[in-house]
């Protein structure tokens, strides 16, 4: 970044920091905020949060506010939103980076949590990617205080910590072991089956044949991606399944064939009714685990990624499933039932730990100390 755009930001917080100073000035007041920049809408996460704190805090206000940064100009007056909010809250939490939260001076009595908004950890993050081509520029990360600011910072597993440590910069005593309140639904076969039924009834063609999703990771440079994808098409026998695909939700990645369902609104509406998953490098793959499902990486572009990403650990070796850029050896392994479900719930079971008593209700617990 050139070193008049970095005067410039820092005009701009000094700025911020002025308008902050008068905001502070408001009460604080009961209430709970909650911020993303994840998606405009509420995470299965934050539903489930706000709907909690409501039901256990009667007293307390609850604020959701989901804003991506797809339109900046917008999103600076939304930064004022989050200012108010934050000056006069007890409690913020976050499921990813806030500039507000990390480059402001907040009340003494503001507690911070960073569920952050993956389950497990796979790719290397913050400062463990900084000057990196797919991470952040360090003197602006100096500038932007990256992922300061919180009080505690929530992990699935210790397994992670040195992943955690290293990309947020932070002390081993601001991590706690509570994966995502999602993974008590994933968890809760009612609520699954529930889910599984509502959604055959609205696409009743995924009732007659087996269903393969496949949900690709995010990439920057999707040129090849669209070719690949074809290939694993032509592999398959649609007269004995169904192919459906769902993008990263960071991705408007489409794919120009009317025998794909594509019409999910989440990668987990899929996964409800999926009978096989098809992935590659990303974190999904701790999550089909929950749902017992067999999954198969389609690594068709590793040599590529794996010198632009770095993983926290070999996928390759690590993950006990087939890893290959041959989309027919993923079918052939379908078609044989090639899967180690054992392998696979013991590889899941180190990286995603859930108390006693839900993911959610420690989360609450936790709450309940703060407030």
């Amino acid at each position: 970044m050139s070193k008049i755009k970095l005067l410039l930001l820092k005009v701009a917080i000094f700025v911020l920091k002025l308008i902050y100073s008068v905001i502070k000035l408001f009460p604080t007041k009961n209430k709970i905020t909650l911020i993303s920049r994840q998606s405009n809408t509420p995470s299965i996460d934050f539903d489930m949060i706000s709907k909690e704190i409501k039901k256990r805090y009667s007293n307390y206000e609850v604020i959701v506010l989901a804003k991506t940064l797809d339109n900046k100009i917008k999103y600076i007056f939304h930064m004022f939103r989050q200012m108010y909010h934050i000056a006069t809250s007890k409690v913020v939490i976050l499921d990813s980076y806030c500039i507000v939260i990390s480059v402001l001076k907040h009340k003494s009595k503001l507690k911070v949590i960073q569920i952050w908004h993956a389950v497990g950890s796979m790719k290397k993050f913050g400062y463990a990617m900084l000057d990196k081509k797919e991470g952040s520029d360090s003197k602006l990360a100096e500038i932007m205080r990256m992922h300061k600011n919180y009080d505690y910072i929530l992990i699935s597993s210790m397994n992670f910590i040195k992943d955690y440590e290293e990309g947020f910069h932070c002390n081993k005593n601001q991590v706690l072991e509570i994966p995502l309140p999602r993974v008590d639904l994933w968890l809760d076969k009612k609520y699954i089956n529930k889910k599984r039924k509502e959604i055959l009834k609205k696409n009743p063609e995924l009732k007659h044949k087996k269903n393969i999703l496949y949900c690709g990771t995010f990439r920057k440079n999707t040129t090849n991606s669209i070719e690949h994808i074809r290939k694993l098409v032509d592999c398959i026998d649609f007269k004995k399944y169904n192919l459906m695909y769902k993008p990263h939700p960071l991705s408007k990645l489409k794919v120009d064939d009317n025998r794909i369902i594509q019409n999910f609104s989440n990668t987990y509406e899929a996964l409800m009714v999926a009978d096989y998953v098809i992935c590659d490098y990303s974190s999904i793959i701790y999550e089909v685990g929950l749902f017992k499902l067999p999954i198969y990486l389609y690594a068709y572009d590793w040599d590529e990624y794996k010198t632009q990403r770095e993983l926290n650990f070999d996928i390759e070796k690590e993950v006990p499933t087939l890893f290959t850029k041959d989309p027919k050896k993923i079918i052939d392994a379908i078609e044989n039932n090639d899967f180690d479900y054992k392998a696979y719930q013991k590889f899941v079971d180190k990286n995603i730990h859930v108390p006693k008593g839900g993911c959610l209700n420690k989360l609450m617990e936790l709450l309940d100390e703060l407030l």
